[in-house]
């Protein structure tokens, strides 16, 4: 390795690593106020919130790795230019490409690491993060109830609006969804002003003390007809007492780790294999889908042809109004009869829909979470041939300028790798497209930059911009003889 190589890459380095530990110190605290809620006032020791912390360090590694690839570049390249080591540089015959030969390589190994650590590391750190949450929450009750949202405790679905006390048991603003025990799809909803969990140490019962509430109650009616009324039942209460049992709730290991089935968990190997069984269970649902509406509408599953007719027999010729054929009484039990079965069969269609979308939307995120460890490699080369030229254009070093344009450049990066997968997990365009968009839209400017860097080009061309309009102004304004 030649001295200049040397040179490039230590201060690249030297760049690098600084800007990736003030990000990720950046982020990290972020992430700290986002769980803030979860690890204050919890009672957790010093041990679980560092594990806390430890597992959910990895997922922020795709946000800083890029953005400290590109903020490095254009700071290193920028302070080459702005000290005129480049003109020195291609004074001895040294060009650009030359001089990013030992950070192409080192850029490379980089992009290799990202993608190992993607699929790799983060899946598993996901698969404790995840864990580790529910367990501590299942170990903490008082803190499974989180403000603003709607949490899981046990056979109840809990809202509140605000917490308050020692240990947040003062609650505010309840709204609580008990789940069917029957599965029968029906609803009970409880809404109370305030309340209070109380527990003890000695008992596994958790008693959740409701004050001033409602009690709505969906009731299921026999007839078929009377359900579209959707009655139910309401009462309403000074004081509502919840008993919640907690036996197997505090039997809980916080190393358990049972929930392994989401996207962000698996590597490759594990979201091909899950991506094939998502798409034959997709298929399968279809086609059973298919052959319960044909015999609900009469066609019979195995279709035989039918025998001619004897050549002596004839059919004959039906009405246009078949109805006719039958009595006024026998055309309108009919006519009900029809009436029901199109909207029992249109309203199967409408839930098998919405089933079947859940289900594409599902394999829609699992395709992008497949893709995104390619995007993340690729993001380092991207951001690199960005920054890189951009700084010996710019020659501008330091925090100043070149901050400017890499968080514009990330800032519009992350915004269209958003955009395209939330479309794409929409179904409203191809996973592959919305997992690359990002790329694709700014792999254009990471070519055009290099190429203006390389012939010494500036950001923008005022005589491109210019000219026209000197020859208009030299028409309306001839000079004078």
């Amino acid at each position: 390795m030649k001295i200049l190589d040397k040179y490039l890459l230590k201060t690249f380095l030297t760049t690098f690593t600084m800007v990736f530990v003030i990000l990720f110190f950046i982020f990290i605290l972020q992430s700290v106020w986002l769980f803030i809620a979860e690890l204050a006032g919890k009672d957790l020791d010093l041990v679980m919130v560092l594990k806390f912390l430890l597992f959910a360090m990895p997922r922020i590694v795709p946000l800083v790795l890029p953005l400290s690839v590109l903020l490095a570049s254009i700071m290193t390249f920028g302070n080459l230019a702005e000290n005129y080591e480049f003109a020195a540089m291609k004074s001895a015959g040294i060009s650009l490409q030359r001089a990013m030969k030992s950070l192409i390589i080192f850029i490379s190994l980089l992009s290799i690491v990202a993608f190992l650590f993607a699929n790799n590391v983060i899946p598993y750190a996901e698969y404790k993060f995840i864990n580790f949450r529910r367990n501590i929450a299942q170990l903490k009750p008082a803190m499974a109830i989180a403000e603003g949202q709607f949490s899981d405790v046990g056979l109840f679905t809990i809202k509140v609006n605000k917490k308050s006390g020692n240990n947040g048991n003062i609650l505010t603003g309840i709204t609580i969804h008990k789940k069917s025990a029957m599965g029968d799809g029906s609803k009970t909803v409880i809404r109370a002003k305030n309340g209070e969990l109380i527990s003890s140490e000695k008992s596994s019962t958790l008693q959740l003390v409701l004050n001033d509430g409602y009690y709505y109650e969906d009731v299921t009616p026999k007839n078929y007809e009377d359900r579209k009324k959707v009655p139910f039942a309401k009462s309403s209460f000074k004081k509502y007492i919840i008993n919640i049992d907690l036996s197997k709730l505090n039997a809980v290991n916080v190393d358990d780790a049972s929930i392994s089935n989401t996207n962000t968990m698996l590597n490759l190997s594990e979201l091909t294999y899950t991506l094939d069984s998502l798409h034959k269970n997709r298929d399968t649902d279809i086609l059973s889908f298919s052959e319960n509406i044909n015999q609900r509408i009469g066609i019979p599953r195995n279709t035989t042809v039918l025998s001619p007719l004897p050549k002596n027999k004839t059919l004959k010729p039906l009405p246009n109004n078949i109805l006719s054929l039958y009595k006024a009484d026998e055309q309108l039990t009919i006519l009900k009869f029809a009436a029901t079965t199109v909207e029992s069969t249109m309203f199967s269609i409408e839930g098998t829909n919405v089933e079947l979308n859940n289900k594409q939307k599902n394999i829609n995120g699992h395709i992008l979470a497949f893709y995104d460890k390619f995007v993340i490699a690729f993001a380092c080369f991207l951001m690199f041939f960005i920054g890189a030229p951009l700084g010996a254009i710019i020659r501008k070093g330091g925090l100043g300028l070149p901050i400017v344009f890499a968080v514009l450049i990330f800032i519009s990066f992350h915004f269209i790798n958003t955009f395209g997968k939330r479309i794409s997990q929409e179904d409203q365009l191809a996973p592959f497209l919305g997992a690359w968009m990002s790329s694709l839209i700014l792999s254009p400017l990471a070519i055009l930059l290099t190429y203006r860097a390389t012939n010494d080009i500036g950001l923008i061309n005022l005589d491109i911009l210019m000219a026209p309009l000197q020859k208009i102004f030299q028409k309306v304004f001839p000079p004078s003889k």
